[in-house]
């Protein structure tokens, strides 16, 4: 404590400053008392400061929260009363509007999830208790609507469960991406910018789901985890060879030919002329053909960014333009192009940019499992 106390008290001094002017010369003098009541005048400020801001900072953020909860109760109330005029006005074309979001809400499930389990995520008890107090609304205004009002609060449960389930299904797919070391935020804007069509409603004019929060929340949730979930499956992580025998890893390595350094883009894999070559992942072929010191070779373009590409066969079982599965057999091992024995050089890159394929097919079998799921989804949703 001492020692600190001596440091302090080393810091203020007697200093004596002179300044020269007009052929004179004059001596400043500042003592060290005035130094030490400068500085705790000066912290004193900064101090009061701070505590002005941060009191502000909090008082904005109060005000900001409870401004988001009157908005939220006027929604709430907003929607309320739109429901029981809704019910009021005619009970046919409430009728007709629950069978219509019935269909919606079995269709996206289907699509999305085949049959959504039901324990995975459970309503908040809050939101239940709002939803019943609505339903008593409607159904003491008007009577002959209760059990389209039981129908009703059913359907938005429903919504609010698939919803949670897509979310926790995101959450669960990007994780898999990051264990492979790639960014799930990466894939997610590959995936935005591959859309496009005419706009066509899916309510239709004037609907009001169209500007319902609850089924905005579902949309974007439900193409999340389809976004992130295809961006998983793609993911080439099957073995493009048999042989286990490696002959080169990626990276930095002496030329086989020139003896200098080099860097090289992918894996080698030692192996007999004609060994079968297995598509590590779903994709399209965008090139089969003679490719300079690759030799004959074959190049997948998956999703998101993703190709793999398999040099110097012997021969090539697939064209350009052919969609292929994972595992399924485009070449044949072989010694073309710049190569000194029979071998596959397989490369990953991601826009353009060769990456270490070892971390793809060295998966664990946790992350694995998941990928399986999610590309079991893609390819039902595919189909349909």
């Amino acid at each position: 404590m001492s020692g600190w106390k001596n440091r302090i008290a080393g810091w203020f001094v007697d200093r004596e400053f002179f300044m020269r002017a007009n052929g004179q010369v004059r001596f400043l003098r500042i003592s060290a008392q005035l130094q030490r009541r400068s500085a705790v005048i000066l912290a004193s400020v900064i101090g009061v400061w701070l505590v002005v801001t941060f009191g502000m900072a909090i008082n904005q953020a109060t005000v900001n929260a409870q401004r988001l909860a009157l908005t939220d109760q006027e929604a709430k109330v907003e929607s309320a009363e739109e429901r029981v005029a809704s019910y009021r006005g005619s009970i046919e074309e409430v009728t007709q509007d629950l069978k219509r979001r019935q269909e919606m809400l079995e269709s996206l499930s289907d699509q999305y999830f085949g049959d959504v389990p039901q324990a995975e995520v459970q309503t908040p008890a809050a939101d239940a208790r709002e939803e019943e107090k609505a339903m008593k609304t409607i159904s003491a205004m008007v009577p002959e609507a209760a059990g389209l009002a039981r129908i009703e609060v059913r359907q938005i449960r429903f919504a609010e469960k698939m919803t949670k389930v897509a979310q926790a299904r995101t959450l669960q797919a990007e994780a898999a991406i990051r264990q492979f070391g790639l960014n799930p935020e990466v894939l997610a804007r590959q995936a935005r910018n591959a859309q496009g069509g005419p706009f066509e409603p899916f309510f239709g004019k004037g609907k009001k789901e169209a500007r319902d929060p609850l089924f905005l929340n579902l949309a974007v949730a439900l193409g999340r985890m389809d976004a992130m979930e295809r961006a998983l499956a793609a993911i080439p992580t099957s073995m493009p060879v048999a042989s286990m025998m490696m002959s080169s890893g990626f990276g930095y390595r002496a030329d086989p030919f020139t003896g200098a350094a080099a860097m090289h883009a992918g894996l080698d894999f030692k192996g007999a002329i004609g060994t079968p070559i297995l598509a590590a992942a779903k994709g399209r072929v965008v090139l089969a053909g003679f490719n300079g010191g690759y030799g004959n070779s074959v190049e997948i373009r998956h999703a998101n960014g993703i190709v793999t590409r398999y040099a110097h066969l012997s021969g090539l079982n697939v064209r350009k333009g052919q969609m292929v599965e994972r595992g399924v057999r485009v070449g044949r091992m072989g010694n073309t192009g710049r190569s000194t024995g029979s071998h596959l050089h397989f490369e990953v890159r991601l826009n353009g940019q060769a990456i270490n394929p070892r971390k793809f097919l060295e998966a664990n079998p946790d992350v694995l499992k998941v990928q399986t799921v999610a590309g079991h989804r893609a390819d039902s949703a595919a189909k349909e």
